[in-house]
């Protein structure tokens, strides 16, 4: 099966010509297309989604996970983290085990812990009273709960190095966020190994000339991914521009996307939490953003009509995620799975297919 586009990506290169499918893989790029329309990426990682098409991760089923993951799909995203906010370990445990352990499509990939270790000057929307100081008895028993693939922390907390290591000896990727470390708290970190950072200046201690905290050593170290929610609203245009030329490169796109993503305005969950979407911002009772009603292929588009070339803002989708997680980034290399987006030329979703398999999406 030829997909009859124009360019396909490979690496960071969108690559003249067609696209070839075969059993399931990609079998070859560049062939020769007169007529050849869009382009064909690898399909779009997510390591932050809380929620989508009206479901809740922290209290979905099967079906839920169906729900959603269809509506995903529709976006180009292909793989994902449930991302499950500051909660009870009662009801951190039950989502671990209701979440899909490598099956369904997209992919889960495995769970995002997204506390409940965190600052508590910088919870943003996440309950307080489940906060919790470092504890690796406790962390322990929620690794043993489901198939967890990153953990946001707050790495200033003492005891948060003990965390650290042990996430790192269960090949757990760990990501500092809703902090409040100051420049030496957030080298050291970095320091241990940590080498990535949730949504970037959002709940985090802000920037300053004498004290850039953990978002300007994040940029200024070249062994740091950043991770950013590119919806004009969490960041200004001007700060991401300057994210893009301090870190291109090492920018991976997520959405922090909550259950009205894809539905539109109106009332949601998120864990528990009211929150209001209107005009497409998700905001909690007390106005704080509460994640966002983002989709990918937004983001993409956001970064690219910032000036980042097509191929870049694609690369900031699908493989530099895939790196955080240490997760395989074939991307459609031949041989590869054809997990593939096909976007028309305004940059619309045309197409997804998983396997080689077409999902639906017309």
């Amino acid at each position: 099966m030829r997909l009859g586009v124009k360019a396909g990506l490979v690496g960071r290169e969108l690559v003249p010509g067609d696209v070839e499918i075969v059993d399931g893989r990609i079998a070859r790029v560049g062939l020769s297309s007169a007529n050849g329309k869009g382009v064909a990426s690898p399909g779009f990682v997510d390591l932050q989604v809380n929620g989508f098409g009206g479901v809740d991760f922290l209290d979905a089923d099967a079906n839920g996970y169906r729900v959603a993951g269809q509506a995903m799909l529709e976006t180009g995203v292909t793989a994902f983290l449930p991302t499950f906010i500051t909660a009870p370990e009662d009801q951190l445990v039950a989502a671990l085990a209701e979440m899909p352990n490598g099956s369904g499509s997209p992919h889960v990939l495995g769970a995002h812990l997204e506390g409940p270790f965190l600052a508590p000057e910088r919870l943003g929307t996440h309950p307080e009273a489940a906060r919790r100081d470092p504890d690796t008895e406790l962390l322990e028993r929620l690794l043993a709960a489901g198939p967890v693939r990153l953990v946001t922390l707050a790495p200033e907390l003492p005891g948060a190095g003990a965390l650290i290591d042990l996430l790192h000896r269960r090949g757990v990727t760990v990501s500092c966020g809703h902090t409040d470390a100051d420049a030496s708290e957030a080298n050291a970190a970095f320091d241990l190994g940590v080498q990535t950072v949730t949504h970037l200046f959002n709940a985090m201690r802000p920037f300053n000339h004498r004290d850039p905290g953990i978002a300007g050593v994040a940029l200024s170290r070249q062994d740091v991914i950043v991770q950013v929610i590119l919806d004009g609203i969490h960041l200004a245009p001007d700060t991401a521009k300057l994210i893009w030329s301090v870190g291109g490169g090492r920018v991976a796109l997520v959405t922090d996307s909550m259950a009205g993503a894809g539905n539109g305005d109106g009332s949601y969950s998120l864990g528990g939490l009211e929150v209001e979407i209107r005009d497409g911002v998700a905001r909690g009772p007390d106005g704080v953003l509460a994640g966002s009603s983002l989709t990918m292929i937004e983001a993409v588009r956001n970064l690219h009509g910032l000036g980042v070339p097509l191929a870049d803002a694609l690369d900031a989708a699908t493989a530099v995620p895939l790196r955080i997680i240490g997760h395989p980034s074939e991307g459609l290399a031949a041989g590869a799975p054809a997990d593939v987006v096909v976007l028309d030329d305004n940059l619309e979703v045309d197409r997804v297919l998983v396997g080689g398999e077409l999902s639906g999406v017309a």
